[in-house]
């Protein structure tokens, strides 16, 4: 299986609060595991929330005894979401940090997710589809039916995450099971990609077939040349 991940810090932003994690190969229990987490908080606080999070996710699959995906999985994440939350009571600039987290692992023919925030995963074959489903405010006014997707993309609210790793004592992640076929893609990215670009337009990128490391470079490039006003975040595997 290959698969790449890049981040860029966009157009508008200092700091880069994004963070990636991608291997092919086992770590801990789990056959492989790719990860895409977008910081928050003030100066310096967003990219210590996302390096502490995923920090934490890995340091527990590498030492838990356990085998089952979905309970390896949930221990890391109540792990991560723990460290967090309490290394931002040692520090008033990081009070109050936290961070997206999207995770997956590619079994035989299907891929296990956890989602927690609005950093999302896709599966692309001829079409494009969203599994992941965003905490955020206007998610809940798309799901009442108060707006429409695409008055979502511009919303004024549309930063405004309801769930997220750190921030509270306690979170949980929304899981998921997807079958795929072979030559499917995997796409993972921070909203830095999907406020900036449609969904048809990154699957027009991506159904191209270049290169891995080619086709995440044109898709932060369109996400710059729309305005480049987050920092960008996306990882692909082919399945």
């Amino acid at each position: 299986m290959k698969a790449f991940a890049l981040t860029d810090v966009g157009k508008n932003r200092l700091t880069n609060q994004d963070y990636v994690y991608c291997k092919s190969d086992a770590v801990g229990n789990l056959p492989n595991i790719f990860i895409v987490a977008d910081g928050m908080g003030g100066h310096k606080a967003g990219d210590v929330a996302s390096v502490t999070a995923v920090d934490a996710v890995l340091k527990s699959i590498n030492k838990t005894s356990k085998t089952d995906v979905i309970s390896i999985i949930e221990e890391a994440i109540f792990i991560s979401n723990k460290t967090l939350y309490e290394k931002s009571k040692t520090n008033a600039e990081w009070a109050g940090m936290g961070t997206t987290l999207v995770l997956a692992t590619v079994l035989e023919d299907t891929m296990i997710v956890a989602n927690v925030g609005d950093s999302r995963l896709y599966l692309i074959d001829d079409n494009i589809h969203q599994i992941t489903r965003d905490h955020s405010y206007v998610e809940e006014m798309v799901s009442i039916g108060e707006i429409d997707k695409s008055e979502a993309r511009t919303h004024s609210k549309k930063n405004i995450i309801t769930r997220a790793i750190g921030v509270e004592e306690k979170t949980h992640a929304d899981f998921f099971e997807v079958q795929f076929k072979k030559g499917d893609k995997l796409l993972m990215c921070s909203d830095g990609l999907t406020n900036m670009v449609e969904d048809k337009d990154i699957l027009s990128v991506v159904k191209e077939g270049k290169e891995l490391e080619a086709t995440i470079h044109k898709l932060i490039d369109l996400a710059n040349e729309s305005g480049g006003k987050d920092n960008i975040a996306v990882l692909i595997a082919e399945l």
